[in-house]
């Protein structure tokens, strides 16, 4: 049976978070205060900052909360980290279709999982609040990471048009949109009103894609673990990570063909093991394994059977002049 109880204090929570509060403000206000585009020596060093304080954390978790508790925070740093990586795709999609300057991706990225975090946080509350009242809810979770990961396994490559979002289409209704950048500003003043530059149009557009990717993610961590704390703080760390791995990964993105595979399959068996936990409740040792099993499959499989030029589709997600104005 689902049961909330977290290893994390209210005072452990608001310690977390303040702490993460005060990283985004360094990285932002001192490391990148400066546009600047990001290289892949750059990106390498900061993936691997953000990879080295999640384990000193998880190492924590084993420490003070025991095997199962360090476990569980593995598994689900591990899950929601592949997940995160699915979302550099259309990241990618959307900085080449909006034509954003490398110099100024950085600033879009880091507002938008500033907002990822705060989603996150109210999914988890809300999410958890569920489980703990309606149980039957799990099963609902579950058939739902099942029928996701389906759709992935179905789905043929990344595809996205920016003109169709209702969330950007609602957008430019409430503000005007300038066909040109200035600077990383999102916001300029032009003939006395206010109106949005094309930066905060893709921002707008990447907080409604992340908030999509949540309905996935949330629901798969607490197929781990029905510990709050752990789900938050897994989720946290696999974010603030998520910035430094596009940029050291976004020329390279195209060679994982099979991971998308891998993801659906980690959604289809955490999805079974949500619906199946009253009848048998799988290890968490277990369950980690075959999820390391399977995002790493993908990832060797990809880097042995690379995509050939013929088995290469032609793009239809990207148009050369995109139209950001009115």
């Amino acid at each position: 049976m689902f049961v909330a109880e977290s290893i994390g204090s209210p005072w452990l929570w608001i310690g977390f978070t303040v702490f993460v509060l005060v990283l985004l403000t360094l990285d932002l206000g001192i490391f990148h205060r400066r546009p600047h585009a990001i290289s892949v020596r750059e990106a390498a060093l900061w993936t691997a900052g953000w990879a080295t304080l999640a384990a000193i954390f998880n190492v924590g978790v084993f420490y003070w909360a025991g095997s199962e508790r360090g476990l569980e925070f593995t598994a689900g740093y591990l899950v929601e980290l592949a997940l995160s990586v699915d979302n550099m795709f259309v990241f990618a999609l959307i900085f080449g279709w909006f034509a954003v300057p490398r110099a100024y991706q950085h600033r879009v990225l880091f507002w938008g999982i500033l907002g990822a975090l705060v989603m996150r946080l109210a999914f988890i509350l809300v999410g958890s609040a569920l489980l703990s009242t309606f149980h039957w809810i799990i099963y609902i979770f579950g058939v739902f990471l099942i029928f996701t990961g389906y759709k992935i396994l179905r789905e043929k490559g990344t595809h996205i048009d920016p003109e169709k979002n209702i969330a950007l289409r609602l957008f430019r209704r409430v503000m005007p949109i300038t066909n040109e950048y200035h600077g990383q500003r999102f916001t300029i003043i032009e003939a006395g009103k206010r109106v949005a530059t094309p930066l905060l149009a893709v921002l707008v557009l990447i907080e409604a894609t992340d908030l999509v990717f949540a309905l996935d993610s949330v629901p798969a961590i607490f197929a781990i673990t029905d510990d709050p704390f752990i789900v938050y703080t897994s989720n946290v760390f696999a974010i603030l990570g998520l910035r430094s791995l596009y940029f050291l990964l976004a020329g390279i993105m195209d060679s994982f063909r099979y991971l998308k595979v891998g993801l659906g399959a980690v959604l289809i068996f955490v999805g079974a093991k949500m619906t199946l936990a009253d009848v048998y409740h799988m290890p968490i040792a277990l369950s980690l394994g075959i999820i390391v099993a399977l995002i790493g499959g993908s990832i060797i499989l990809s880097l042995l059977r690379p995509e050939t030029e013929e088995e290469v589709p032609s793009s239809s997600s990207s148009v050369d002049e995109p139209a950001v104005g009115d």
